[in-house]
């Protein structure tokens, strides 16, 4: 067992004696042996400051003098006064206090365990024509090493084959696999997303990018500059203060026992108590809200944070393959492009694939069961559905060496431009439309960062391995203050130091990727809520649930529970001082003075626990979440009408006059039927429900001005549709119609955004 294992032991037996103590001293006052009780009060009290003494001579070696010192002082005082209760209850709260840490510095030091765990210890060595396996850390550079399909690469190494797909979100944090040519290298720690392929090793395990990613997590906790506590701030101004007033109070009056009133009065449980109490009141508060806090010192560390880091994908968005949209070659329909595209991903276990089916179902479509289905690992499928042979996959797989047509050239730009993988879709040898998937903005991404600002930080920053690109155009969504990309785990380890040498950072993400980075930040928070992964066991803070939004509840949470410690500090020390103040002039004997410390002690717990609460504010009730909820279910359900005028809008720019009228009409009867009878019962129902709870209407002015213009638009819309014929849609008709149609999806997508930040407004007005 290693020192600081026995030390903990130890710590855990002090409580254990001191609490013990306590408890059976009340039980023989209670029954009349008051000095049974005396006793073993005394000798509970006694192996506390036995060790409190030797852990003030090595804090004093080493250069620090807190609240310790105060603590020892008191409690000797105590014991010498008589004043056994006073002590043991001293004691407790003291032993408990070092328990709560040590729980604490445990949780962090399992930091590593995951990915240890997560680490490949076989590799498959080619040996002449076979293969042997091996222990990975026996395998050399140059070595040719065997990766099976779902295997972690144990090594970095040069790809042999012709290309290898390759699932590099450990690494980037980024969820769609990518295709990795030979020569290129793949590094460990990646997953093999497509059919075996070889390497050969130009790295041992021990020097792989795998465990440099073990080895930054060790070194940035190990380099984390000391926390000096809040308390021990204040001790040293009530450590000297109170002993040079029992020492004037017994020069002056020659009255040792003056002296040990000043002392009993001065015993430091506001300095002892109020902290911890406020910050465990806090971190409970913050757990109602599933946010894990791992002990004080990140609790109060949180209420000092001036710069926020963001990883990008899973953190920022959604972390996922996601259908962002569908491109139709002329004359498809979309739906029928995406349904028999998730009938036949049915049969894979492809991250597209279910986000592909996912999509499908959405919408509502019903899907058919493949048969015969052949999949080409990275690349897709193929087989029969419904009679008909259908392939999904890569550009390679189903146009080979043939230029795709112009519809499926404009779909490959648009998918580079939107940071986005493409799936084509071939029905009986032609192709009939692409998916585009990407990843894509959390809803409550902006509010959460409007509300980071209002809880007082003044820089956001993100980070991520993903191209400059895609990450410049959600940083400028946004309004952070900077982005940085292309960054890999060592890089955001650099980054994050660089920040924290201008103030105080927290650094929040997902990814095994980010785990280095989270260990090396003031303060580390990990949206958890996928599951246990390596960045939660490095983070100081595990968001428990899907809310990128409670990054600002934690420290807003510790910013009040911080005030509320510094008020019962200070007004603790006061009435200390006060009392001080009447015993050094004999007004104040030792057991009245205990009695009064006491009483200052209640009085200063029961404020600290006022953290527990959010805190009052004057305002207006909270909307309750079901209703806001139910508010945002009718926008989802907007959101496949809003598609399909999207899809409308792109199919119009190439469309011949007799299908431009069709799309047109349609357009019209969607923003008829749908749109404009939803804007106008938000204007009747839900506006009036939302005025009773919002402050001054909380912008609904606004919100209905953006009513008026989208009635407009779709008066435009319809006097364009009124009567329309094959012979009306010349090519500037179809422009007309089609400016108008991509205005009120855009500015319907921009309306509902708003009142989503309205709604989450009107549920945590009470927060």
């Amino acid at each position: 067992m290693t020192s600081m294992a026995i030390e903990r032991v130890l710590r855990r037996l002090l409580i254990g004696i001191s609490l013990g103590a306590l408890v059976l001293g009340l039980l023989a006052w209670g029954s009349g042996r008051v000095g049974l009780a005396a006793w073993i009060w005394a000798i509970g009290t006694a192996p506390v400051i036995a060790g409190l003494l030797v852990s003030m001579i090595r804090d004093f070696l080493a250069g620090r003098l807190g609240v310790d010192a105060v603590a020892f002082i008191s409690m000797s005082a105590a014991i010498a006064l008589g004043e056994n209760l006073a002590g043991v209850v001293v004691a407790v709260m003291y032993a408990g206090g070092n328990v709560l840490e040590d729980f604490a510095v445990a949780r962090a030091e399992r930091d590593l365990r995951l990915l240890v765990d997560r680490a490949p210890r076989i590799a498959h060595r080619r040996e002449g024509s076979t293969i042997a396996d091996i222990d990975v850390d026996k395998v050399t550079v140059g070595d040719t090493i065997l990766v099976r399909a779902g295997e972690v690469i144990p090594v970095d190494g040069l790809i042999v084959n012709q290309s290898a797909m390759i699932d590099e979100a450990a690494l980037t944090g980024e969820p769609i696999p990518v295709m990795r040519r030979q020569g290129e290298l793949a590094r460990s720690g990646t997953v093999n997303a497509g059919e075996t392929f070889e390497i050969r090793a130009t790295t041992t395990a021990g020097e792989s990018t795998y465990a440099g990613i073990v080895r930054m997590v060790t070194a940035a906790q190990t380099a984390k500059a000391p926390f000096i506590r809040l308390a021990d701030r204040y001790a040293m101004l009530l450590l000297p203060l109170s002993l040079a007033v029992a020492g004037g109070a017994w020069l002056f009056s020659g009255d040792s026992i003056r002296g040990l009133a000043v002392l009993v009065a001065a015993t430091p449980c506001p300095l002892i108590l109020a902290a911890p109490v406020a910050f465990i009141a806090g971190i409970a508060q913050a757990a109602r809200l599933g946010i894990l806090i791992k002990g004080g010192r990140p609790f109060e560390a949180l209420a000092r944070i001036r710069t926020v880091i963001f990883d990008k994908t899973g953190t920022l968005t959604v972390g996922g393959a996601r259908l962002v949209a569908i491109e139709a070659a002329p004359g498809e329909s979309t739906d029928h492009i995406l349904r028999v595209a998730a009938s036949l991903e049915q049969a894979s276990h492809h991250v597209v694939a279910a986000a592909i089916v996912a999509a499908a179902k959405r919408k509502g479509l019903k899907l058919s069961i493949p048969t015969q289905v052949r999949e080409t690992p990275g690349s897709g499928l193929e087989g029969i559905i419904d009679g008909q042979t259908v392939r999904a996959g890569s550009q390679q797989l189903i146009y080979g060496p043939r230029k795709p047509e112009e519809w499926a050239l404009r779909a490959l730009r648009r998918a580079a431009w939107r940071s986005a993988l493409s799936v084509f879709v071939a029905v009986n040898g032609k192709t009939i439309g692409a998916l585009l998937l990407g990843d894509e903005l959390r809803r409550e991404t902006p509010h959460a960062i409007q509300a980071l600002r209002a809880a007082g930080v003044s820089r956001i920053v993100m980070l991520t391995g993903d191209r400059a690109d895609a990450a410049e155009t959600i940083g400028a969504a946004l309004d952070l203050d900077a982005v940085l990309a292309d960054r890999v785990p060592s890089d955001k380890v650099d980054a994050v130091a660089a920040e924290q040498r201008l103030s105080p950072t927290v650094m929040v993400g997902d990814g095994i990727n980010d785990a280095p980075a989270l260990a090396a930040a003031s303060v580390g928070i990990a949206m958890g809520s996928r599951g246990a992964t390596a960045s939660s066991e490095a983070a100081d803070v595990v968001v428990l649930v899907d809310r990128l939004d409670r990054v600002s509840d934690a420290m807003s949470i510790a910013k009040r529970a911080r005030r509320i410690a510094i008020q019962s500090i200070v007004a603790g020390m006061a009435m200390s001082g006060i009392a001080m103040g009447f015993a050094a002039f004999g007004l104040l004997p030792p057991v009245a003075g205990a009695l009064t410390q006491e009483a200052i002690d209640v009085a200063v717990i029961l404020n600290a626990l006022r953290a527990l609460t959010p805190g009052y504010r004057f305002k207006r009730p909270a909307m309750p979440a079901t209703t806001a909820i139910a508010l945002r279910q009718d926008h989802e359900r907007l959101e496949n009408k809003l598609d399909r005028l999207r899809e409308i809008a792109d199919a119009l720019d190439d469309a011949k006059a007799d299908l431009a009228v069709a799309l047109i009409l349609e357009a019209n009867e969607i923003v008829a039927r749908h749109i404009v009878t939803h804007e106008r019962e938000d204007e009747t129902t839900t506006y009036p429900t939302l005025a009773k709870y919002l402050a001054g209407g909380h912008g609904l002015g606004a919100m209905s001005r953006a009513h008026r213009e989208i009635s407009h638009l779709a008066r435009l819309l319809g006097r364009l549709a009124d009567g329309l014929t094959a012979k009306d849609a010349d090519r500037y008709f179809i422009r007309d119609a089609q400016r108008v149609i991509e205005s009120v999806e855009a500015l319907v997508r921009i309306h509902n955004a708003q009142e989503e930040d309205i709604y989450d407004n009107a549920v945590s007005s009470s927060a």
